[in-house]
């Protein structure tokens, strides 16, 4: 039995009603973890904020992506890997980069490897990264702020895989295709 509601917009906390509203007007529909993360409209509110911010990095599209699932398989939230394997197929992502990325495997180019192997040693490192990885970062053509752009895609999707794990947010049915389950 769940302790957390998967809330409705007509039964959410009036805090979170209009931000659920903008997600469905956005998405078309209201998924689940949104209903889920309604409990604390603080929390739905900081992770869309968070979320808007890392969208408007310099980082482009495929790129956050790659920050975000090596975010999501390392945490073990099945829901972002699907929902983030969705967007990257969505965006045109080679199928190659995807199941590296699905598997936390090294990725076939190596500008985004880079990106990859930096982000996870964000999350070895607890951000103290060695200067090694910084500096291969640097050598693979990014720039020092990129750097600081994948601090904020951790801090954000490490906000929504924590809460997605927390409350058993469950797969819905569009992402059904995309279902991961992290290797044993």
């Amino acid at each position: 039995m769940s302790r957390f509601t998967a809330y409705e917009p007509d039964t959410a906390p009036a805090a979170a009603r209009p931000v659920m509203a903008g997600v469905h007007r956005k998405l078309g529909h209201l998924p689940t973890a949104v209903g889920l993360m309604a409990e604390s409209p603080e929390l739905l509110k900081g992770f869309l904020a968070a979320t808007a911010a890392f969208d408007a990095t310099d980082l482009d599209p495929v790129a956050r992506e790659v920050v975000v699932l090596t975010v999501a398989t390392r945490n073990a939230c099945h829901l972002c890997v699907a929902m983030h394997t969705a967007t990257l197929a969505r965006l045109g992502g080679d199928p190659a980069l995807i199941d590296a990325l699905r598997a936390g495997d090294p990725v076939p180019e190596p500008r985004l490897e880079a990106l990859r192997r930096f982000t996870v040693a964000v999350l070895d490192h607890r951000g103290a990264v060695p200067d090694a990885e910084l500096d291969a970062l640097l050598a693979a053509g990014w720039q020092p702020r990129h750097a600081l752009d994948v601090v904020l895609g951790v801090g954000t999707y490490t906000i929504s895989t924590f809460a997605n794990r927390l409350t058993a947010a469950p797969l819905d049915e569009p992402l059904r295709g995309y279902a991961w389950t992290p290797a044993a």
